[in-house]
């Protein structure tokens, strides 16, 4: 019987899935000593939310969060969730910030790359897989699962076989909604094990009420690895507990003796740095089968509730809710994972606040519809292509192929607020968010308030004698 192991997502996506992304670099250090020790075949920490949180609101330079891990974890491999040609923003970026990108993460020691495509073109994930096993870094490929009318199985076999040939050292099933089956789990497991030779990792969410009996089909029918999450950080629309599945898996003869004393220590931290972000919480005390029919995952339903709460209403949440699944259709159904979730979410709130469908088309949704994020599953809305394209016509080709490139020009326009290739990707990355923080940074060093200049006049300069 072969043995599984364990991927820890209380990092990453349990906190961005529950907490909106708000937790800080200094109260993952405070555990990370502990984490190393327990056993965990690798942390996903960083990627994801995480570079723009740490920007936007945290004020934290994101690569200082991977130097700061990476001198904790001894023992455990640093994993990392890459957006295909997105890296880790809301759009594709050029070929040459791809691969600055991967070269500055490799730098730093990152031991784990999770690459995916939201809409599952492998294109759009091509550059970066290349550039990750160019810098000797593990290169995982996830595919983003979902449930929808040109959906199935088979489709997804074949999408693990071309992560197979595009090099990948191991697959992620990735059900980002918590959407997939004990049954079909067992059977989308069995098929890639034997239709591949890739190590299987499988990652989903809790917030159906399915996701620890979808991990045990899933062990049973051959899977190599499984996300949890610390049980502080678990469930709801996080991933399932570590320390229940963990002891039953044991028992079951499917994976070594848990450390319950150094993992009942992480449970205790996390339970402090909860408390300490309750006014970020999403608030799920419980399963919501609801999930089954809407398909929202953890990360996109705490972002939809935080917009709703800032828009002052919250009260249109079911209404959204009852939006999406539409949108999505008119989409050609794309599985909703970042930037597509952000994509049919914005839109479906933009359709409700204003009292009707599309009367205001955001950007993203029309650079969707034109074939900017690359080839969606299935067709778009004739009459929705008509309002967006009128005359025009998709793009077909690769969408990063039409990009020129970016990185001397940001050169260019950064001048000095950027040091280092870290700072410009910050800018490039995020751009005016990007740019307000090293503004601020520079600032901070220079010890003096550049908004003073705005206020010079030489008629106020004094020169004593």
């Amino acid at each position: 019987m072969s043995r599984v192991g364990f991927v820890d997502t209380s990092f990453r996506d349990a906190h961005q899935s529950l907490l909106a992304t708000r937790v800080k670099t200094n109260e993952l250090v405070g555990i990370s000593d502990v984490v190393d020790q327990i056993g965990y075949n690798a942390v996903e920490m960083w990627g994801g939310a995480t570079f723009d949180a740490c920007v936007r609101y945290l004020k934290e330079n994101p690569w200082e969060r991977i130097d700061k891990l990476r001198s904790h974890f001894k023992n455990t491999e640093m994993q990392m969730l890459l957006r295909g040609q997105n890296l880790i923003g809301y759009r594709h970026y050029a070929d040459d910030v791809v691969e600055l990108f991967i070269k500055t993460l490799a730098k730093h020691g990152m031991d784990r790359v999770r690459v995916f495509d939201a809409l599952n073109d492998f294109r759009n994930i091509k550059k970066s897989c290349e550039e990750t096993k160019k810098n000797n870094m593990h290169l995982q490929i996830a595919i983003a699962y979902t449930i929808s009318p040109v959906h199935n199985v088979d489709l997804f076999v074949d999408y693990a076989k071309s992560a197979e040939q595009l090099g990948a050292d191991s697959l992620c099933i990735k059900d980002m909604a918590g959407l997939l089956t004990p049954d079909i789990a067992y059977q989308l497991v069995s098929q890639i094990k034997k239709e591949t030779s890739l190590p299987v990792d499988v990652h989903s969410h809790f917030t159906s009420g399915l996701a620890d009996l979808t991990y045990l089909k899933a062990v049973e029918a051959g899977a190599d690895l499984i996300d949890t999450a610390i049980s502080s950080l678990a469930s709801g629309t996080s991933q399932p507990p570590a320390e229940s599945l963990w002891i039953a898996l044991s028992k079951l003869g499917y994976a070594d003796e848990p450390d319950l004393r150094k993992l009942k220590k992480v449970r205790d931290h996390f339970s402090e740095i909860r408390e300490k972000h309750k006014d970020t919480d999403i608030g799920m005390k419980t399963v919501n089968p609801e999930i089954l029919i809407n398909q929202i995952p953890g990360g996109m339903m705490s972002n939809l509730i935080n917009q709703l709460r800032e828009q002052k209403a919250l009260n249109k949440l079911k209404d959204v809710l009852q939006e999406i699944p539409i949108v999505r259709k008119d989409l050609g159904y794309p599985p909703l994972v970042t930037p597509s979730s952000q994509i049919v979410g914005v839109q479906a709130v933009m359709n409700v606040l204003s009292g009707k469908r599309y009367k205001i088309i955001t950007n993203e949704t029309k650079n969707y519809i034109k074939g900017l994020y690359g080839n969606p599953p299935g067709n778009i809305s004739e009459s929705l292509k008509k309002v967006v394209l009128k005359n025009e016509k998709p793009l077909l080709n690769r969408p990063a192929d039409y990009l020129e490139p970016e990185i001397e020009r940001a050169k260019e326009k950064i001048g000095l607020l950027a040091n280092d290739d870290e700072e410009l990707l910050i800018y490039v990355l995020l751009g005016d968010k990007g740019r307000t923080y090293l503004l601020n940074e520079y600032e901070k060093n220079l010890k003096i308030d550049l908004k003073l200049v705005d206020t010079y006049s030489d008629k106020a300069v004094v020169y004593p004698i």
